[in-house]
């Protein structure tokens, strides 16, 4: 699948490459309205709800304010359902995504360590005489997980604070091109969309490598910015080198390797290039959902303190009903 590009509304000639497949989501009509249903599962919520929603003109004062406690206990009892809900829901929906991410990221290692490895041995270095760089910011489409997408963003623009003009950006993920259009929008070149949906794979590295490569942009050098995992509450911000095809034949030690035709570092350059696109990816989305998880679980505590305050809200509210009523039926009993 080649790629599909689109221009996006900027001051800037920047391109949006979608190289991951947009998921398709189906929604019910009350997701996509913006309204909801009011859940009536429980037998006091359909009373209170049957009571306040029926005719009031021949109820007397009393009963119109009995009515009006009624609802107010049915709209403390929708508010802790939902709340009660997605607590559990919440927390567990990041785990298990972190789960998956981590399992991923193992076997992905290997791509990004033997690259850099053959790198570090022929001492390859960035040409002189062509001091252009191409910077790709990994991030993702994604929120609520942290300072995971900001962090690299302020990683490069401290890189770049002093002369950005021969610096080329591409932004992997929308939330890294929202942050650095700002200062930097005349070094974005490109934008690849629809990241951290669904798992990267190795066929969508190689494509972000193939328009990096076709893109006609000359540069001497260039870095991946991405987040190296850690722990679950931990993570780092690093840079990943990689180098043009004349870069490599100029390395230092590149003639300890027999055979190295131009054809075959050509080949393994445009290899090494997505297997380290490839394990930086895999690396950010397991930094991301292991911050999402951190994150979720805080908003779960949050959401547990809320539903404590809504029951005892609650309780209350329901228990001045119930002794309202029997103020009345013992008053109405001593008249008579």
């Amino acid at each position: 699948m080649g790629f599909s590009k689109f221009l996006i509304l900027s001051p800037l000639p920047c391109k949006v490459i979608c190289v991951f497949p947009s998921p398709s989501s189906k929604r019910s009509p009350a997701s996509i309205s913006g309204t909801s249903t009011p859940s009536t599962s429980s037998h006091l919520c359909r009373d209170f709800l049957s009571f306040s929603l029926s005719p009031a003109a021949h109820l007397s004062s009393s009963q119109c304010i009995v009515g009006h406690r009624r609802c107010s206990v049915c709209q403390v009892h929708q508010d802790v359902q939902p709340g009660d809900s997605s607590r559990a829901s919440t927390w567990a929906a990041a785990a298990a995504k972190y789960a998956r991410a981590e399992r991923e990221l193992k076997p992905a290692r290997p791509y990004g360590a033997g690259a850099a490895a053959f790198y570090d041995k022929a001492e390859v270095k960035a040409l002189e005489d062509k001091p252009q760089q191409v910077i790709v910011a990994c991030s993702s489409d994604r929120g609520l997980c942290g300072a995971i997408h900001s962090s690299i963003c302020k990683h490069i623009k401290a890189e770049l604070a002093g002369d950005a003009s021969k610096a080329a950006i591409i932004c992997v993920g929308d939330k890294s091109r929202a942050q650095l259009q700002r200062t930097l929008a005349g070094s974005i070149i490109a934008q690849v969309g629809e990241v951290g949906r669904k798992p990267a794979t190795f066929e969508d590295a190689g494509r972000i490598m193939t328009f990096i490569l076709n893109s006609g942009y000359e540069f001497g050098s260039g870095k991946i910015v991405y987040n190296k995992f850690k722990t679950v509450v931990s993570y780092d911000t690093l840079e990943m080198p990689f180098y043009p095809s004349d870069a490599i034949n100029a390395g230092e030690k590149i003639a300890l390797y027999d055979s190295l035709d131009a054809d075959v570092v050509q080949s393994y350059m445009e290899y090494s290039l997505a297997s380290l696109m490839f394990y930086t990816l895999k690396e950010g989305a397991c930094s991301e959902q292991s911050s999402r998880m951190t994150a979720m679980d805080a908003a779960s505590k949050n959401a547990g303190e809320m539903i404590d305050k809504l029951t005892l809200t609650y309780n209350r509210t329901r228990q001045a009903v119930i002794t309202g009523e029997l103020i009345e039926i013992i008053s109405g009993a001593a008249a008579v």
